[in-house]
């Protein structure tokens, strides 16, 4: 690179700050200015968290925050402008319109430009959303507004629209604060991203927990009193709500990508190569907004999560800083919990097995988190999937109480691997009783599979 070479970030989270701090460790500043823009207050915080400040489990949004934009322009020469929207992207002149916090309009040059602007809530649309109380929980702004109406309000009822993980984990954070809770979902069970028969098992101990579980419903209708959320309408009838989280999932947030004319795939992501460059020269994209290769299936997918999102950008800041990395593609391995369930999958579910065209056969077995007659021991369930001719792992599942859910990365690395049921049944995995039983439910669960497929 040339002296004083410029790059723009688009975004000041995960992937965009990854990318800068990279790009930054390969070149000092007097060879590249890094420029951040980023719309809202706050940088590198864990998205993550926001359900567990809301529901007190964590004292702060400071605790959430990596590193601040002081620390970044102080340690890193890294010049973040918070309060700052980029609102067109010009690759061929190499400029970015960006409009700051006092509404002035400036064009910025750049010699690189990282695109990261994450993904955006899907919102219903529907009569009654915008009422005070009705809340998206994307950004750390987002998670401390909730907060402070909690604080202030003090609400008895929540009801949360959509039964994915953010869906179930401000059902967590609602209860945890000792509010009456309604989870409705459009789907069979809730966790859509699992088997409908582990979805069961999620809907069964969130009733247990009392938490109201209410299935094959779509909402109609949000209604306020005085401009403020009283209740969330279905055609199954009306739920009283003081407060109402939207967990409808997330699309990417391509759309200025895409109107600067840059390639977005058919899962609404930008298009980018292993080393996270996108159909223009110079313009790099990692993150929620972009659209990845999936390992198991080999088709194109947008999966928003942190862990990708912070590899992606590491790659990206290499790549920009003159060195060479790849990223190569995700399982969408992801883990969430509800109090003390734990729910987590890797791979491919059965429809996705089917759209992606494998014979297939699955296992399903019950356990114990540790061995039965070691004192805390509680239940699991695990899921297997494989191919039916090579017996290769296609995917996994686990729900249970605590201490189930990290199995899930054994799998993962099964799955990352090539690995078969039947070398999977033979690992070798540490056991002690206050761990697991002698035979690790993913042990047993990959011997049953493996003995299905050779039956």
């Amino acid at each position: 690179m040339n002296a004083r070479t410029r790059l723009l970030v688009v975004g000041g989270d995960a992937a965009g700050m990854s990318a800068a701090s990279q790009a930054r460790r390969r070149i000092g500043p007097d060879g590249l200015e890094i420029v951040a823009f980023e719309r809202g207050a706050h940088t590198s915080y864990s998205a993550c968290g926001i359900p567990y400040l809301v529901g007190k489990t964590v004292a702060g949004p400071e605790d959430l925050v990596a590193r601040d934009p002081a620390t970044f322009r102080r340690d890193h020469a890294i010049d973040v402008r918070t309060g700052t929207e980029v609102r067109a992207i010009d690759p061929d002149r190499r400029t970015v319109e960006a409009v700051g916090p006092d509404g002035r309009v400036s064009t910025e040059p750049f010699d690189h430009l990282m695109v990261a602007t994450g993904a955006v809530p899907r919102r219903p649309g529907l009569p009654g959303d915008q009422a005070e109380g009705v809340f998206g929980v994307q950004t750390l702004d987002d998670g401390i507004a909730v907060t402070a109406y909690l604080e202030e309000r003090r609400p008895k009822r929540a009801v949360v629209v959509g039964g994915g993980y953010i869906g179930l984990e401000m059902a967590e954070a609602f209860a945890l604060r000792g509010m009456e809770v309604t989870v409705i979902t459009s789907g069979s069970e809730p966790m859509a991203t699992l088997d409908p028969d582990m979805g069961t098992l999620v809907h069964r101990a969130m009733t247990e927990m009392g938490i109201d579980v209410r299935t094959r419903e779509r909402v109609s209708a949000i209604e306020s009193e005085g401009g403020r959320v009283s209740a969330v309408v279905t055609p199954e009838g009306a739920y009283p709500a003081d407060v109402v989280a939207l967990g409808l999932g997330v699309r990417p947030a391509s759309d200025l990508a895409r109107d600067a004319g840059l390639e977005t795939g058919p899962s609404g992501g930008i298009v980018v190569d292993a080393r996270m460059r996108t159909s223009h020269e110079g313009v790099w994209a990692a993150g929620d907004c972009v659209e990845n290769f999936h390992r198991i299936s080999r088709a194109p997918v947008a999966i928003a999560l942190g862990t990708h999102a912070n590899k992606q950008g590491r790659v990206a800041g290499i790549n920009i800083g003159g060195g060479y990395a790849r990223f190569e593609g995700v399982l969408g391995t992801a883990i969430t919990k509800v109090c003390d369930l734990e729910v987590a999958r890797t791979g491919l579910g059965e429809a996705e097995a089917e759209e992606a065209g494998f014979a297939y056969e699955t296992v399903t077995v019950e356990s114990t988190t540790r061995a039965g007659y070691y004192p805390g021991a509680t239940w699991m369930t695990v899921k297997l999937l494989a191919e039916r001719r090579s017996g290769r792992l296609l995917g996994g599942q686990i729900v249970g109480r605590e201490n189930s859910g990290k199995r899930v990365d054994v799998l993962a690395t099964a799955l990352w691997n090539g690995m078969d049921a039947e070398a999977v049944s033979g690992m070798d995995l540490s056991y002690a009783p206050p761990f697991s039983p002698v035979w690790d439910p993913v042990l047993i669960a990959a011997r049953k599979l493996s003995e299905k497929l050779a039956g």
